[in-house]
């Protein structure tokens, strides 16, 4: 299957305990970091992300969107607000497009080796909606196009793995 599934297919087969975090949003305090470059496009993720986390139970007061000067910036500020504590999940939201020279290259090699090395740093899931395109159109279709939401799908992201990680303080 190709892009984000959030059912069950095929987790209830096999032997040992599943464990899966649920999309729950209940409870859970939610960050958005989003890069204002490309507004245009990212406005439509931020609208998605946000949109889809109070559909699944979060609270507005539970959820904070931060607006930084483009992708680049976007795990400095999502590493500092999950050092923080105060968040269960952050969603990190961009759009970098392809241009004529190797900047895209660097900035969405470098955006995304921040954003998971600040996970991994604070044991906060950041979820990575980042969209790395071709071309304008390929953004617009994953900002609410054809293609869906991606910074929806960020979201359900940052709420599955937040709960999974409750989950497994909990249960070992």
């Amino acid at each position: 299957m190709k892009g984000p599934s959030f059912g069950d297919e095929g987790e209830e087969d096999g032997p040992g305990t599943r464990l899966k975090g649920s999309l729950d949003g209940h409870g859970l305090r939610v960050a958005v970091v989003a890069a204002r470059f490309n507004f245009f496009i990212t406005s439509k993720l931020v609208e998605g992300a946000c949109e889809t986390l109070i559909s699944y139970g979060l609270e507005e007061n539970d959820l904070a969107v931060a607006w930084v000067p483009g992708s680049f910036e976007v795990p400095l500020v999502a590493l500092e607000m999950a050092k923080t504590g105060k968040w269960d999940a952050i969603v990190c939201l961009g759009a970098v497009i392809r241009g004529e020279t190797a900047h895209f290259d660097y900035v969405s090699g470098e955006t995304a080796r921040g954003i998971a090395d600040a996970s991994r740093e604070t044991g906060v899931p950041l979820a990575f909606g980042i969209l790395t395109t071709y071309t304008e159109e390929q953004a617009v279709e994953r900002a609410g196009g054809k293609l869906g939401n991606r910074g929806c799908d960020a979201a359900l992201a940052a709420l599955e793995s937040a709960n999974l990680l409750r989950l497994l303080s909990n249960k070992f």
